[in-house]
């Protein structure tokens, strides 16, 4: 995947994630992804995806003590 693209296709987040387009549309849908509706086709800008992945690798660290 060309990460150096301002905008990913859900194309591209199930190959950098490894999973399917279904799951990718539903966080989508559901808002737990943020991104655009660009006519038929869903667009996530490449810094919001970036924040959102490491967002959810600090959401799952479990705290130490």
């Amino acid at each position: 995947m060309d990460i150096g693209r301002e905008w990913l296709s859900v194309a591209d987040i199930c190959d950098y994630m490894g999973v399917s387009t279904f799951v990718v549309t539903r966080m989508l849908r559901g808002g737990d992804l943020p991104g655009v509706k660009m006519g038929r086709e869903w667009r996530v800008n490449r810094l919001d995806f970036e924040e959102w992945i490491n967002a959810q690798r600090h959401r799952h660290v479990s705290p130490e003590g």
